[in-house]
């Protein structure tokens, strides 16, 4: 069964402690739910509601409306979620909603639901984020009213920033930074560093996007791999990444970049420039990358983004691949989307990095920038792997994949030897 609730959003801007909140009524879910006169289909519309008064509590940052929600019998429970519910004070939230996917019956008076989260950023975000709840509920009172007793991440989804500690939010001219555990002169370098970048890649990237960045900053690679799910070990030498569902119809998702304090504080400003120019290029690009993008386009394109106005020289920039092609190594095939696995040895991956951003420049300087984008764009508008790259090479580049590989390698020679 589902059931949407209603759709808590802000009206206007509000402060710490603010309150307020528009509560706008969606459709309830698909005809697969259950029929509201069934026992069922009452429970969920209840638990519904009572996820409603949650979200809008939420939304005013009433502490009060939003203990009242909570299974008063849980008191470790309550005192956690009101340090959540302050954590989250300063987060700019235009709105934050719950969707029941599933009510389960665990005893009597208690069940288990399958929520789905979905919240936005004012002024950033034009679609929602989503994150998976399992909330355990249980009835008491002589109004059999229905309580939250337990809320946490779904099995394999993803947690929340807001869940580490208090929320310090910057806000930039096209960015919007929030850390956790962070000095705010920090975030406010991040800020300027991602508002330096949006209009560089709006000049690489002439489509249409938000051009505004949201960036998280966690107190530490732990938390950082704890926001993405993947173990810390991965992310150790990773300054950032970017978060978020491939497109490929032209809906662009909320994207977040993640920044590893410990391995982005020990860059330079180049360092620091290039990686959230970089991911900015992603946050870009979202909408039409799909399944059938391969990582040396999606990678190569942001590289190309990130160091098309730098002074650096390519062996500079590629001192992995330079030495290869000097040392009569040259690669034989562009990379392969296994190269770019975090995991890798770091000379294999930076290769592959490299790489790929040297066939997006041959590609801008041979056959143009605009021809780059629309190489993008009909790669990314196919739903699967097979025949794109080729199908894309064939109708914007009048080429074929075996003669542009060759064109790469000769270019590796000609750029790094």
């Amino acid at each position: 069964m589902a059931v949407r609730t209603r759709d808590a959003r802000r009206g206007g801007t509000r402060g710490r402690g603010a309150a307020g909140a528009v509560l706008t009524v969606l459709l309830l879910a698909p005809a697969c739910a259950a029929p509201a006169d069934t026992p069922a289909g009452r429970t969920a519309e209840e638990v519904g509601a009572t996820l409603d008064r949650r979200a809008a509590a939420v939304l005013a940052h009433d502490t009060d409306a939003y203990l009242a929600a909570l299974d008063p019998r849980a008191t470790s429970f309550r005192a956690a979620q009101r340090t959540e519910l302050r954590n989250l004070a300063d987060v700019p939230l235009e709105s934050w909603a719950y969707e029941v996917k599933d009510v389960r019956e665990a005893a009597a008076d208690r069940v288990t639901a399958e929520v789905e989260l979905r919240y936005r950023f004012e002024g950033y975000d034009k679609a929602p984020m989503s994150s998976a709840r399992t909330v355990e509920l249980v009835r008491r009172g002589e109004d059999r009213t229905w309580y939250v007793a337990a809320d946490r991440a779904a099995e394999g989804a993803l947690g929340q920033l807001w869940q580490q500690g208090d929320v310090e939010v910057v806000r930039g001219t096209h960015s919007l930074v929030l850390g956790v555990g962070r000095r705010t002169a920090e975030l406010r370098r991040i800020a300027d560093t991602a508002d330096r970048a949006v209009p560089v890649v709006t000049g690489s990237w002439p489509r249409p996007w938000t051009e505004r960045v949201v960036v998280l900053v966690p107190a530490s690679v732990e938390d950082m791999a704890g926001l993405l799910g993947s173990p810390t070990d991965s992310y150790r030498g990773i300054a950032a990444v970017t978060t978020g569902e491939v497109g490929g119809g032209g809906r662009a998702p909320a994207d977040r970049v993640i920044v590893n304090p410990q391995a982005y504080g020990m860059l330079g400003d180049f360092g620091q420039r290039v990686v959230l120019t970089h991911e900015t290029t992603h946050v870009a690009t979202r909408a039409h990358t799909s399944a059938a993008t391969p990582v040396w386009l999606s990678e190569g394109f942001a590289d190309w983004t990130a160091y098309r106005e730098e002074s650096r020289t390519a062996p500079e920039i590629a001192p992995e691949l330079t030495e290869a092609v000097r040392a009569g190594d040259l690669p034989a095939q562009l990379p392969a989307d296994e190269d770019f696995g975090f995991g890798e040895d770091a000379a294999k991956l930076a290769g592959a990095y490299e790489g790929g951003w040297l066939a997006c420049e041959l590609i801008a300087r041979d056959w143009g920038e605009e021809e780059l984008t629309a190489f993008y764009e009909a790669v990314g508008s196919r739903a699967r792997r097979e025949g794109a790259v080729e199908q894309a090479m064939h109708t914007v580049l009048g080429t074929t994949p075996e003669d542009f590989t060759a064109r790469w390698r000769e270019y590796l020679r000609e750029r790094l030897g």
